[in-house]
């Protein structure tokens, strides 16, 4: 039979052991002697108290439970040993060596963490609890606020649930340290040293400025807000530059895979268009391509990490030389290949086939434009540009045809197809326009001009075209299908001022001035000019200068 006494720690009443009780006190009593000298003992021993008072309710399984040696050992082992507190071990020479304290890892507890707080400490609570830094939580609040509103309920329910971190024990058990004498007692001497700057701070003003002082407080708290608002933007600021960053990047690895570098989906069509139009592989072009572009982005990728991690770790000088090295190659010779494909753009030249055409004078010579029988299998179906296989051969495909119609200044039929194309230098440019296929063909005095072009895949583009000028001499007729609505040059002469578009259909003779001369236009499209002439005939030109014109003016009719 053991006996029992009351104690009152921390305001909690307990029964407990009277062995338990004298290892109590003399633990207590070895704690207050190692914080002799330390400042604030006394907030530091009530602390301490609060945790064991705190600990020996948790073990208790009902009021009248007595404490035994038992649970005061085990509070001991998780407050800590007094040696470890400088406090003397003859003290607890009955006391068991102890090789090692718990080392289980203390579990968080959420709290409102009020000493950091903006409104009611829920978001720093939450920080500690789960282990990330307050700002973003804050950040989250304040979106699902702005986005549903659902963020300020459920603010509002943790400020009610939550409660508030008042002790110091609580303050530690809030951070996930444990709650030991060491860390109360570090807990507590940190409140003191802030508490001691200011003292100080108070006492080394003079009284007179302490309006001036609490006009100060009211502007920092102020400016705390703007900061953690400017904070808040900034971190929405990295989060758009790191998404845009991030999608730039990958659509431009993505573009490296497709462009040639890497042939991942095969042979793709626009590769040919670069292949035929900037002079330099593909592969080239693509990855000179992608250091330009995509380093920029890359560092702007980093800036926007930097914002929204504090911590993040540099790249290295290294790095960041070597990059920017990297993107001044680049830039570098994708302005070379830009230069040299420019230049193959800067001489015109030309090169001229005729061939005489068996038409007399009087003979009524007919004209037809021809689209492509037999060149199906083409890229992209553009008249302008295109690229068409004709077995195992590739061809640059152009529709790009013009024909003029002009006397014949010896009165001998002929066509003259001149071939078109630009070049670096002049010899350059000759040599192109020379490889230039263009066919047409004569049959029955019918003309079949085609509407195309084709080169040499390898010839490359450069603008290539064909202007085809038909000869025609005097009171020959020339009979315009529809067909060459759209091919003719808009300046024929015609007695009719007809553009281009409207001389198919009809047939012309040509006169000995180069007019072409309508034979089948209908006689009310002629009334115009007919009676222009009438009225011009009618009256003499010395009687329309003599003509006088007499105007008088009533001065009594003017107001």
């Amino acid at each position: 039979m053991n006996k029992t006494i009351n104690i009152n720690l921390a305001n909690t009443f307990f029964h407990i052991d009277e062995d338990a009780y004298i290892k109590l006190q003399r633990y207590l009593d070895a704690i207050k002697r190692s914080f002799t000298d330390s400042q604030g003992k006394s907030e530091i021993i009530a602390d301490i108290e609060a945790r064991i008072a705190e600990l020996f309710t948790e073990r208790l399984l009902h009021e009248r439970q007595v404490i035994t040696t038992k649970e005061v050992d085990e509070v001991i082992t998780i407050m800590g040993q007094p040696e470890d507190y400088l406090v003397d071990e003859e003290i607890f020479e009955d006391e068991p060596k102890s090789s090692k304290s718990n080392t289980r890892k203390p579990h968080k507890q959420l709290f409102r963490d009020t000493d950091h707080k903006y409104i009611g400490g829920v978001c720093a609570g939450l920080s500690y609890y789960l282990g990330i830094d307050a700002l973003w939580v804050r950040l989250l609040f304040i979106l699902t606020t702005l986005l549903s509103g659902f963020g300020i309920l459920v603010y509002i329910l943790f400020w009610i649930l939550v409660p508030e971190a008042a002790t110091t024990a609580q303050k530690i058990a809030m951070t996930g340290e444990p709650v030991n004498i060491s860390n109360i007692e570090k807990k507590i001497k940190e409140g003191f040293d802030e508490v001691t700057e200011k003292v100080k701070s108070v006492d080394y003003d003079k009284m007179g400025q302490s309006v001036k002082k609490n006009s100060k407080n009211f502007f920092d708290s102020i400016l705390a807000v703007i900061l953690f608002l400017f904070k808040v933007v900034a971190k929405l600021i990295g989060i758009i530059v790191l998404i845009f960053a991030a999608t730039v990047l990958i659509s431009l690895l993505i573009g490296l895979f497709t462009a040639g570098t890497i042939d991942l989906w095969g042979a793709q069509p626009w590769r040919e268009f670069v292949d035929i139009t900037v002079d330099a592989p593909v592969w080239l072009i693509s990855l000179l391509s992608f250091f330009a572009v995509g380093i920029p982005f890359f560092f702007l990728f980093y800036l926007g990490l930097k914002i929204l991690v504090n911590n993040l770790k540099s790249i290295g000088n290294f790095a960041k030389f070597s990059l920017l090295g990297i993107w001044l190659l680049s830039v570098i010779g994708l302005t070379i290949l830009g230069i040299r494909t420019a230049t193959d753009y800067s001489f015109d030249a030309m090169a001229t086939e005729t061939e005489v055409l068996n038409i007399v004078q009087k003979d009524t010579l007919e004209i037809r434009v021809m689209e492509a029988q037999n060149l199906k299998n083409r890229y992209y179906h553009d008249s302008d540009f295109d690229i068409v296989v004709d077995g195992d051969e590739k061809m640059i495909y152009r529709e790009d045809m013009e024909f003029f119609i002009k006397q014949s200044p010896n009165n001998e039929a002929r066509i003259e197809i001149e071939k078109k194309s630009q070049g670096s230098n002049y010899k350059d440019a000759f040599k192109r326009a020379e490889n230039v296929d263009y066919e047409f063909s004569v049959e029955n005095n019918i003309v079949y001009l085609n509407n195309y072009l084709t080169t040499d895949y390898d010839n490359k583009f450069r603008d290539q075209e064909i202007e085809i000028i038909i000869y025609v001499p005097e009171n020959t007729f020339v009979k315009l299908h529809n067909s060459t609505r759209y091919h003719m040059e808009g300046n024929i002469k015609n007695n009719l001022n007809y553009y281009s578009n409207d001389l198919a259909n009809h047939t012309w003779k040509m006169d000995n001035h180069g007019v072409l001369n309508c034979m089948d236009c209908p006689v009310e499209e002629n009334l115009e000019d007919a009676n222009d002439d009438v009225i011009e005939d009618s009256i003499p030109s010395e009687e329309i200068d003599t003509l006088n014109y007499e105007i008088k003016i009533d001065s009594t009719h003017i107001n």
